[in-house]
């Protein structure tokens, strides 16, 4: 173990949490046979920990997600992306890879090349590109202000960030941010058919570089006003279903060879899936929605340090789930696809804390108030940009300014410029590589709100999330390996006869399958 795993083991921070990648080498004990499945249906359940998955499982035997565990491989010890924020957490899922390849450490971060909306390239380089609702025509229609089922026409180009090629000043869509191709490209050049559905437009960026990896990409916007309350979705535990739904029928026409919206019959696809938000907000939100009558008395996060007993508002939301995905496998059955499709359930992020005793809310404002930061993110981890025009000159002396705010800001470990280098790129070199990255005290949250939780950075609570590949012919096992959740895309690609290599971060990374998967331990299908 290196010195700073040793610092971080004393700490309570597991070493997994900075050296991304290295358990992902170890190789699986077999191969699939040629094209084991037809098509791959991928769960996103953003929020779920493995105990969460564990514990629900226990409790609810006869539930949806027990009758998956039940012909199926459950990792208790897989991680997610660090960071642990939602476009990095997806990312690694169908690119294969970490912030090192793909360049894309969170929704909102930060490049030193590109420049502001409307700025018509002119001035200073180095903007904090958002990827998020902010880029929709409409934020408040779930719409987006365009056509569900066609991302681009819910973008408003002149929200965009810019970027000079060729020296012409253009636009750049999330699909052009991202670093390195996708499942989505590899499976249509392919010809397989390719739909994902997500929580915003800004969601494009799975498409991967050429734009064009998935066919039909629903994005139906999580932060528009619910219809019943008038306020955000994700501020109520019966809203946000509302909004799940939108998701879940896309699949369901999907899975009866339509398209997202259901007016064309276009067929199954290869790779398919989306994400569901409400354990998320869940585990997140404080108590429901006053305007929503179905929200009294309902609470979120958990009522005890091991998970074992949701409050119920999170509890809804983990019955939902299941009362859907349910639905999800029924369709698959009654289209006679099940036996078919490889199903795998896993989470983008978890969340922090479990354990609501440890929560603790810390004002940020020593990051936003610092005159050299050019940008930071730091739901509960501080993740921060110098100034380009700064970086040589004051980075020493923004190291020192840090170090003095460390009591304040909660931070346990501040790692720097040497460290980035050997986990992702060289910062003075690369245009998304942050200058610094402060890893807090787990439970600890940068706000001052009332939220109970919240993702993004490097806590077991935050990187430890479900992961259960299932299918009526697999024989139930569980593997205790830890595994990162970037092993999804190099599996998915090979249960359909693809070579995982065709992806880059999977050649730079070298990311192996998940483990278990061997064709040995696959009944004969009828």
């Amino acid at each position: 173990m290196t010195r700073i795993g040793h610092l971080l083991c004393g700490m309570g921070v597991s070493l997994m949490a900075l050296t991304v990648g290295l358990s992902a080498r170890a190789d699986d004990d077999g191969q699939f046979a040629q094209k084991r499945y037809s098509h791959v249906l991928l769960i996103s359940v953003d929020g779920l920990h493995a105990v969460d998955l564990r514990n629900y499982v226990a409790a609810h035997p006869n539930s949806t997600l027990a009758s998956l565990s039940s012909h199926g491989v459950t990792y208790p010890n897989a991680l997610t992306s660090a960071p642990s924020d939602s476009f990095p957490g997806l990312l690694a899922q169908v690119t294969g890879g970490t912030s090192k390849t793909h360049g894309v450490f969170y929704d909102v971060s930060y490049d030193r090349t590109l420049f502001a909306p409307g700025s018509n390239c002119q001035g200073a380089p180095g903007i904090q590109p958002a990827f998020d609702e902010s880029i929709d025509k409409d934020k408040t229609s779930y719409t987006g202000g365009g056509t569900l089922g066609q991302p681009l026409t819910q973008i408003n180009v002149a929200n965009l960030p810019l970027a000079l090629v060729n020296g012409k000043c253009v636009p750049v869509y999330p699909h052009d941010f991202i670093k390195v191709n996708t499942i989505f490209e590899v499976i249509r050049r392919h010809g397989g058919r390719t739909a994902w559905a997500d929580k915003h437009p800004a969601y494009d960026i799975v498409n991967g570089p050429s734009g064009k990896g998935v066919q039909d990409l629903f994005t139906p916007e999580v932060n528009a006003n619910d219809a019943v309350t008038g306020a955000d979705y994700t501020t109520g535990f019966h809203s946000i279903e509302r909004n799940d739904l939108l998701k879940v029928q896309a699949v369901l026409n999907e899975i009866a060879g339509k398209d997202s919206t259901g007016a064309n019959q276009v067929g199954v696809p290869a790779i398919f899936g989306f994400n569901f938000q409400a354990v998320s907000v869940g585990q997140k939100l404080a108590k429901g929605n006053t305007k929503d009558p179905q929200d009294a008395g309902l609470i979120g996060g958990y009522a005890d340090a091991a998970g074992l007993h949701p409050n119920n508002g999170l509890q809804l939301g983990l019955d939902f789930v299941d009362a859907q995905l349910g639905k999800i496998v029924a369709a698959l059955k009654t289209a006679r696809i099940d036996k078919d499709t490889l199903v795998i359930v896993s989470a983008k992020h978890g969340q922090s804390p479990i354990n609501l005793a440890l929560r603790k809310a810390v004002d940020d404002t020593p990051y936003t108030n610092a005159p050299d930061f050019a940008a930071s993110a730091d739901d509960d981890a501080g993740i921060i940009w110098l100034k380009p025009q700064q970086q040589w000159a004051d980075y020493l002396a923004a190291k020192a300014y840090i170090l003095s705010q460390k009591s304040a800001l909660g931070i346990v470990k501040l790692l720097d410029k040497d460290e980035l280098t050997r986990l992702y790129q060289n910062p003075f070199t690369d245009n998304r590589t942050p200058d610094f990255i402060a890893i807090t005290t787990p439970g600890l949250i940068y706000t001052g709100g009332t939220k109970l939780a919240e993702h993004g950075g490097f806590a077991h609570d935050d990187r430890n999330v479900a992961l259960l590949v299932s299918s009526p012919s697999i024989a139930p096992k569980t593997i205790n390996d830890t595994v990162e959740t970037r092993q999804i895309a190099p599996t998915i690609l090979r249960s359909l006869g693809l070579d995982p290599d065709e992806l880059k971060s999977v050649r730079v990374e070298d990311t192996k399958e998940l483990p278990g998967l061997s064709s040995d331990q696959h009944a004969q299908r009828d």
